[in-house]
C-alpha cells in the first residue's frame, strides 16, 4: 500500500520557517516527479513546488519564489520543502504529491496518484 505521510507543519510567526518532510512507503518514488500543493480556507488547491523525476529540476509558484525550496532524499524516499520568511498569505494545508507516471520534468495536479494526508501551516501576523 502506497502512503505519503507529511509532517513539520505548524504555528509560525510572520517571517519565520519550516520545514515540511514528505515521506513515502510502499514505492520508491526516485524516478516520479513529486510536488507540494496547498490550499487555504475557502479557495481551491494551488501548486506550490515540484521536483522532477528526471534530473531533479525544481519548479515553483511565483508566488513562493526565493522563499520556499523543494528537494528530495531518494535513499530515504522523502521530500522536503524548506519554507522561510513565511507570510500570513502562506496560511494552508499542505499536501504532499506523487506523480502517477514515471520520469516527467513537472508535476501536473491532473497527474498526481498520490496524495498525502495534508499538514497545516499557520502564518500568524
Amino acid at each position: 500500500q502506497v502512503q505519503l505521510v507529511e509532517s513539520g507543519g505548524g504555528l509560525v510567526q510572520v517571517g519565520g520557517s519550516l520545514r515540511l518532510s514528505c515521506a513515502a512507503s510502499g514505492r520508491t518514488f526516485s524516478r516520479y516527479a513529486m510536488g507540494w500543493f496547498r490550499q487555504a480556507p475557502g479557495k481551491e488547491r494551488e501548486f506550490v513546488a515540484g521536483i522532477s523525476g528526471r534530473n531533479n529540476f525544481t519548479h515553483y509558484a511565483d508566488s513562493v519564489k526565493g522563499r520556499f525550496t523543494i528537494s528530495r532524499d531518494n535513499a530515504k524516499n522523502t521530500v522536503h520543502l524548506q519554507m522561510n520568511s513565511l507570510k500570513p498569505e502562506d496560511t494552508a494545508i499542505y499536501y504532499c504529491a506523487a506523480d502517477s507516471i514515471p520520469l516527467m520534468g513537472t508535476i501536473n495536479e491532473r497527474r498526481v496518484g498520490y496524495w498525502g494526508q495534508g499538514t497545516q501551516v499557520t502564518v500568524s501576523s
